[in-house]
């Protein structure tokens, strides 16, 4: 498994290589989904027992693919 963020991993071997909370299998995709879904960090940690820490990691991670993409507007 390799970092790649802070808390963010990724690994062939583990869903599919997607990134995943670190020596977790919690993809950081589930993750965001459950934060924008109306979830609140506490709820989200506890039901994947992962540290407060993992999940802003994620939303981090998340921020931050967002900046480097670009899109165009048609």
């Amino acid at each position: 498994m390799k970092e790649i963020f802070p808390h963010i991993a990724v690994d062939a071997g583990v869903q599919f290589g997607k990134p995943v909370i670190a020596g977790t299998r919690v993809p950081v995709e589930v993750i965001v989904g459950h934060i924008a879904a109306g979830m609140d960090i506490a709820t989200v940690a506890g039901e994947y027992r992962i540290t407060r820490e993992d999940v802003l990691a994620a939303l981090k991670y998340a921020s931050k693919l967002l900046a480097e993409e670009a899109v165009m507007a048609r």
